[in-house]
């Protein structure tokens, strides 16, 4: 795939005419909305152990959706300014896409996310308990998103404010449970926590890795971020001791974790040789794709394998859509 700084293709600019939805999709970096998605759905799987109500089911991944995206078209929208001078060619700075048409595209996002996470806990059919958990965690994400992408994102809590999207996106998912019996925070208790945790912290590392992608990055900031990626093996690894059963054998599950990282720091490992803008956004790109393998690792331990195939599908259409859509 064409690396997303560098200026569109004379072929590319006329399969842009002709499908005037493309901006829009590149806009809304629609191939990572699978791995909101994966994530919400490895919660809901965590707590639930199989998908007990379709409907609240479906609710929590359009919430998890639906902000996601938000967050991705009002990036750009407050980045605005930066991208007209470095990335000229994407959808606002290039003209595709009106920058007020965009404004209000993303806060309907917004806002229809927040109202699907409240309804996720008050439907008829398997209201949550407590019920009002789903639209606050909702709520917190879409007021994180906001402050991430309006005034945390070129600060030096930038990554963390981005590990904390991913945390509270994992903890959305599993808010339409029943409180934990040793619940330590807003009914959840340590395996909630430890396996939001390790998501939020694996986030902050790829997010601080990806901090220079456009230009030279440095090698010892990429090698520190790798370390921050690497301990979420650890997290997730120390969620499942809280669990009394797994649907599969732990010590398995602590080699799929590890196997899993390997492939991640491979790829990381080749950018920070080499730390060429080229190099550290294809790794980018590939430690957020990631994210699906994760969450496909963890569902069949908690859930059995059949889930772990449902969640690592969730690939396909992002790879699909990746050969036309950036993804950083």
């Amino acid at each position: 795939p064409r690396p997303e700084f560098e200026p569109l293709l004379i072929e590319e600019a006329s399969a842009l005419r002709r499908f005037e939805v493309l901006p829009w999709l590149r806009l809304m970096r629609l191939p990572n909305v699978f791995t909101a998605i994966a994530d919400v759905a490895m919660g809901y799987l965590f707590v639930h152990r199989s998908v007990e109500s379709p409907t609240q089911f479906a609710c929590l991944v359009a919430a998890s959706a639906l902000l996601y995206t938000a967050g991705m078209v009002l990036n750009d929208v407050f980045d605005i300014n930066v991208d007209a001078k470095e990335r000229p060619f994407r959808p606002l700075p290039s003209g595709k896409v009106g920058l007020s048409t965009a404004r209000g595209f993303g806060f309907a996002l917004l806002a229809l996310g927040v109202v699907a996470g409240w309804l996720a806990g008050y439907l008829p059919i398997g209201a949550a308990d407590p019920p009002w958990r789903s639209g606050l965690v909702a709520s917190l994400l879409a007021m994180c998103v906001l402050a991430y992408d309006g005034f945390v994102k070129n600060t030096p809590a930038g990554p963390l404010g981005m590990g904390a999207c991913r945390f509270l996106n994992v903890l959305l998912g599993m808010s339409a449970a029943k409180a934990s019996a040793g619940a330590i925070v807003m009914g959840y208790g340590p395996a909630e926590l430890l396996a939001a945790a390790g998501i939020g912290i694996y986030i902050v590392g790829v997010t601080w890795f990806a901090r220079s992608e456009a230009v030279e990055s440095q090698s010892w900031i990429l090698v520190a971020a790798m370390i921050v990626m690497a301990t979420r093996v650890a997290v997730l690894g120390a969620s499942v001791a809280y669990l009394p059963t797994l649907a599969m054998d732990r010590n398995m599950y602590w080699i799929l974790l590890l196997l899993l990282m390997l492939t991640v720091m491979r790829r990381c490992g080749v950018a920070a040789v080499d730390p060429a803008p080229v190099h550290v956004q294809a790794a980018v790109k590939h430690s957020i794709l990631s994210l699906i393998w994760l969450d496909a690792a963890t569902a069949p331990a908690v859930a059995g394998p059949g889930y772990g195939v449902a969640i690592a599908a969730l690939l396909i259409p992002a790879l699909i859509l990746g050969r036309w859509v950036y993804s950083t």
